[in-house]
């Protein structure tokens, strides 16, 4: 083979990788759109303060590994009248972080006779820092970034809940 004919079968390689790699990106230009997560009433809740005022909630329940380790991941909007629980085998300190959570969050941990032990206040989306209990929980609700405040909820305020 002589210099040229290197030259034009390197060029014809070339055009043919070129191509392949223009198809290649135009097949992968098409995004895959991430499904909308909704909100899926599972049960009510009510938050009883220690003033004997009430705050109803509808809830979805996270009670299954999958569900508590998805969370309120990938939503974008939630009412202020909605929230997710948290419901767990045990009662232990809970470590919660804001992995792909695009929403700020209160984050009100529970122990077992379903009163308030703490609240990590305004959560920062996609923070993936942990976030404690201040005391062992076996239930975590977690409600619209600055809700607490707005309700005025302190330790020692209690839940009850019903699945529908």
């Amino acid at each position: 083979m002589n210099a040229k004919t290197v030259s034009l079968a390197s060029l014809i390689a070339l055009g043919t990788f070129s191509l392949s790699l223009n198809v290649s990106c135009k097949d992968h230009s098409k995004a895959v759109k991430q499904t909308k997560i909704t909100f899926k009433k599972e049960g009510t809740l009510t938050i009883f303060k220690k003033d004997s005022t009430t705050i109803p909630l509808e809830i979805e329940i996270a009670d299954t590994e999958f569900d508590r380790e998805t969370g309120l991941m990938y939503r974008n909007t939630m009412k202020n009248d909605r929230g997710m629980l948290f419901v767990f085998q045990d009662e232990a300190p809970r470590y919660f972080y804001m992995k792909n959570t695009e929403i700020p969050l209160d984050i009100i941990y529970l122990d077992a006779n379903q009163k308030i032990v703490s609240i990590q206040k305004n959560a920062e989306p996609f923070n993936e820092g942990s976030l404690p209990s201040e005391g062992p929980a076996k239930y975590v609700l977690e409600v619209n970034g600055g809700l607490s405040d707005v309700w005025k909820l302190s330790a020692g305020d209690s839940i009850a809940f019903k699945k529908d």
